[in-house]
């Protein structure tokens, strides 16, 4: 098995779940939204991975004024979910000392390569770039192993005020020659990129150049849009970036996240041969240009999907996703299957379809 196939796939084949629709095809003709049931409320920007015969989710927390960070979600059979306990029992020390009016950890982003869980994992402020991303390695996932422990490797990046970019929402992605890269961003001047050390994990000393793969702004802050442009103007982040078929697929979420009911996230995605860019919807229009394809959007039951990750695996691919209930605002998981129809993904959000 290659680096690339090692990244967000089972070590072991995927069980039939137990639940209807799970695992139909490889590519399924049309995506079908999971059934889910158990501790899914609250979930927000999901990313997640397989280790024996469990699904681990890692989430960033959404109990306000909560020491533990980032809560753990596992499940047999990608159905029934239950919480099972945090990565942080508080924020660490050094992240105090750098962030000291950070609050919470966010976005986390988990990987297997080089024999090791790699969790990476963002602190920052709201709405401001002062940020950074960090990372955690483990061997395994399973807290009852006598392996299980989290090492703390430290700052990978950060933004300062006086960046153009917001080093927040990481997303490792391994090329199809083994290479190693790490997109994150949001807001500001959009998505970018940077390669790692494959055997670090950290930033590449050799390649330092910076990838800009996709903007809806012109590098301003959100304080400073223009007036008469709506606040979701220039919102772009959220990055996820997967291989499939001779194409690197790049998702982001548009908009706006984090206000209930009033969220208006959007899951946009656009396409390249290459894993640097240039990233392209479907109208051929540059992602650098504020392009992007239209995944997914609200409906009556649902506001906001976003915050995505993509689970590879033989059977089926699937997308983990956050949305805000349209009637109390709060935000709970989603799980679609991914159909790829003529080159372009489409996946399913809970209520689809139904009646207005």
């Amino acid at each position: 098995m290659n680096l690339t196939s090692l990244l967000r796939l089972s070590t072991v084949a995927l069980a039939v779940a137990s639940g209807p629709g799970f695992f139909q095809a490889s590519n399924p003709a049309s995506p079908k939204a999971f059934p889910l049931e158990g501790d899914v409320e609250g979930t927000h920007d999901p990313s997640i991975i397989k280790d024996g015969n469990t699904w681990y989710l890692f989430a960033t927390v959404t109990v306000k004024d909560s020491k533990k960070q980032i809560p753990i979600r596992c499940s047999k059979d990608l159905h029934r979910w239950k919480n099972y306990g945090f990565v942080f029992s508080q924020i660490p020390d050094w992240i105090k000392k750098e962030s000291p009016e950070t609050k919470d950890l966010w976005a986390p982003d988990i990987s297997f390569f080089n024999g090791m869980y790699h969790l990476y994992y963002a602190f920052s402020i709201f709405g401001k770039n002062t940020s950074g991303i960090a990372l955690l390695t483990n061997r395994t996932l399973d807290p009852q192993s006598a392996n299980y422990q989290w090492k703390d490797e430290g700052l990978v990046v950060r933004s300062v005020a006086s960046d153009d970019f917001n080093a927040i929402d990481p997303n490792l992605i391994l090329d199809e020659k083994g290479g190693a890269w790490l997109a994150f961003g949001s807001f500001w001047s959009g998505i970018k990129m940077r390669r790692l050390d494959l055997k670090s994990g950290k930033l590449d000393s050799k390649d330092a150049k910076w990838y800009s793969l996709a903007s809806r702004s012109r590098g301003h802050a959100p304080e400073a849009q223009r007036p008469d442009l709506p606040p979701d103007s220039q919102a772009i982040e959220a990055p996820f970036i997967v291989r499939h078929e001779g194409y690197y697929y790049l998702f982001v979420s548009f908009d706006l996240c984090c206000r209930g009911t009033k969220s208006d996230y959007k899951t946009m995605v656009g396409r390249s041969p290459e894993v640097m860019g240039p990233y392209m919807d479907a109208t051929g229009r540059p992602m650098l240009q504020g392009g992007g394809t239209l995944l997914l959007a609200g409906n009556q039951r649902w506001v906001g999907p976003g915050g995505e990750s993509i689970l590879r695996d033989k059977d089926q691919d699937i997308m983990v996703f956050h949305a805000y209930d349209a009637k109390s605002g709060r935000p709970s998981l989603q799980i679609s299957s991914i159909a790829w129809t003529s080159g372009w993904p489409r996946v399913a959000l809970e209520g689809d379809g139904e009646s207005k």
